[in-house]
């Protein structure tokens, strides 16, 4: 993996745990305990890797959005070589792919380890 995005296991569990102890300190109280956060999200290899295999997509980009059950969700978008998303157009629907049906945790949640106990 690239040294410029890596930290170690101990800065990982460390922001995790903080962000489970905080998360729904961010929110007003109407909206606690209604899993609008979520802890996780895992995408399937195959949709990562068509981002990737876009022309010239050079890294992938995070975006949060809400669906109409105010759950926050991640979306994914490839990247070019000049920082811009690659998005669909209309004219050409072979290019530009938005990833966003991830498993969400809360109710789909990985087994247990030091980042998600």
């Amino acid at each position: 993996m690239p040294g410029t995005h890596s930290i170690s296991l101990d800065t990982a569990i460390e922001m995790t745990t903080k962000y489970r102890d905080e998360k729904e300190n961010i929110l007003l109280p109407v909206h606690w305990e209604k899993n609008i956060l979520a802890k996780s999200e895992a995408f399937e290899r195959d949709a990562i890797q068509f981002l990737l295999d876009q022309a010239d997509c050079q890294k992938i980009r995070v975006y949060y959005g809400m669906n109409a059950d105010l759950k926050v969700h991640a979306i994914l978008v490839g990247v070019n070589s000049a920082d811009e998303d690659i998005l669909p157009q209309e004219s050409n629907t072979e290019d530009g792919e938005i990833v966003e049906q991830g498993l969400r945790c809360p109710t789909m949640c990985p087994p247990a380890s030091p980042l998600n106990d």
